[in-house]
């Protein structure tokens, strides 16, 4: 791009909960927005315990509502201390906490035709037919271009160590 030129995208939107595969899709996301000269949008989605129908049950249900919120609203901003810190992204950043499950949350936050979603894509392998249900959605329901970001390679490491202890199985040493 050079700099005559628009921006191409006025937001990236990415879904942060704080998983391994979310921090790979922000940091893809970070070096996104820098590259185009967006605004980087890390988007948190909440629902409360048991859905809507059980956070209206109960006395105190609005009190317990603005503290789900409350919780939410810090885990993004600790999610984004971890991986910003007091280092500066390089675009600016406009945080914010959705009500509503993950993959309608972002659909209809990335709701501008110059927007770009990033998502990350869930695990790979067996497991993905239980997982990867935010980036199916998204990508089926987005009316922006949507970046499917594959999970970090450290993830499968991480899962073959996991593994591993739970069959009390030796880890090879030999390549730390």
């Amino acid at each position: 791009m050079s700099g005559n030129d628009a921006p191409v995208a006025g937001r990236v939107v990415v879904g942060v909960s704080g998983s391994l595969n979310s921090v790979t899709a922000l940091r893809r996301a970070t070096a996104l927005a820098r590259r185009l000269g967006a605004e980087l949008w890390p988007v948190l989605a909440w629902e409360p315990p048991g859905g809507d129908p059980a956070a209206r049950r109960g006395p105190a249900a609005g009190l317990l509502v603005e503290e789900w919120q409350r919780l939410a609203k810090q885990r993004l901003a600790s999610v984004l201390e971890e991986i910003f810190g007091a280092e500066d992204p390089g675009a600016p950043i406009h945080a914010v906490v959705v009500r509503g499950s993950p993959g309608r949350a972002l659909v209809a936050t990335a709701d501008r035709e110059d927007d770009v979603l990033v998502v990350g894509t869930g695990r790979r392998g067996i497991q993905r037919a239980f997982s990867g249900r935010v980036c199916r959605h998204c990508l089926s329901h987005a009316q922006c271009p949507v970046l499917a970001v594959p999970p970090s390679p450290l993830e499968s490491e991480l899962l073959s160590v996991h593994r591993r202890n739970t069959w009390h199985l030796r880890i090879d040493t030999r390549g730390l």
